[in-house]
């Protein structure tokens, strides 16, 4: 009576995913090829990111420099190549913390109800009512520009949509007859939402984490844009697509290739995700 009635999917469930859905591969490659490019950046990119020199200011892509170089004459490959780091950092810590915060209080919520379950989700509606975009800019004007609170600031952003997705299966779980029966044998509340509602409904929070994992780093890149991102000289997508508007007429590269960058990983991140709800989809899963 007291065993699991697990809902999550099976193992091969993932893999099945990936098979019917074609595209998910090409997703897969590119979140690895980023992924890749992040952790050996030192090695990957052919000059300093830092490095100034007025010589070379606004070279067009070349031989030398493959994309060309900014108005302070610093590679632009190099610096995409760094600004993977930044972006991939923000978007994975970010979510998991909206992600361990949203679904820890979605639970609670569900579970002890009343009240308490009142005030959370009035909270989520106050979140809610805000874009990503404008709330992420009130949080990090108020924070200042650094890697630290841009992270604090899109996670605030994030927390509501795991809040929900965590709530609506937690209340509909602990009416089940496994749950009852946890009760019956005294388990507690911790171990009742910790061992046996949790486990069941974690893998619908994941696929929601994979699909704003996309968001986030959306939202790192504006906010890099606008000046509220890490401050300069560190290299970021956003920051390079801001100086890039600067030189628009005479230095299309300086747009256009980070802006490729964001596009590809939002891709790559939400052809993942759409695997991934696959995967946990009860109608494949009978199959």
């Amino acid at each position: 009576m007291s065993a699991i009635v697990s809902v999550a999917p099976r193992p091969n469930a993932l893999w099945l995913a990936l098979r019917k859905n074609r595209l998910s591969w090409v997703g897969l490659g590119l979140l690895l090829l980023l992924v890749f490019a992040a952790v050996f950046a030192p090695w990957l990119a052919p000059h300093d990111p830092l490095q100034q020199n007025i010589a070379y200011r606004l070279e067009p892509p070349s031989a030398e420099f493959w994309l060309g170089t900014d108005s302070y004459g610093r590679d632009v490959l190099s610096r995409l190549i760094y600004g993977t780091r930044v972006s991939l950092l923000v978007g994975f810590v970010a979510i998991l913390i909206a992600m361990a915060i949203g679904s820890s209080l979605g639970v609670l919520a569900g579970y002890i109800g009343g009240l308490f379950d009142r005030l959370v989700m009035g909270l989520v509606d106050v979140l809610l009512s805000f874009p990503t975009l404008v709330l992420g800019l009130m949080i990090a004007a108020m924070l200042g520009a650094s890697l630290e609170n841009l992270i604090i600031a899109i996670a605030i952003t994030e927390i509501a949509p795991f809040v929900r997705v965590a709530r609506a299966p937690t209340i509909a779980m602990k009416q089940r007859d496994f749950i009852e029966a946890g009760r019956a044998l005294g388990y507690g509340p911790l171990r009742l939402m910790g061992i046996h509602i949790v486990p069941n409904m974690i893998s619908d929070v994941v696929v929601l984490g994979s699909l704003w994992m996309a968001s986030a780093i959306r939202t790192e890149a504006s906010l890099s844009f606008i000046g509220l991102g890490v401050p300069p000289p560190t290299a970021t997508w956003g920051s390079m697509i801001r100086e890039g508007f600067e030189n628009i007429l005479d230095a299309w590269w300086l747009t256009v290739f980070p802006s490729l960058a964001i596009l590809l990983t939002v891709l790559a991140l939400n052809l993942l995700g759409d695997a991934l709800r696959d995967a946990i989809d009860p109608k494949l899963r009978s199959e």
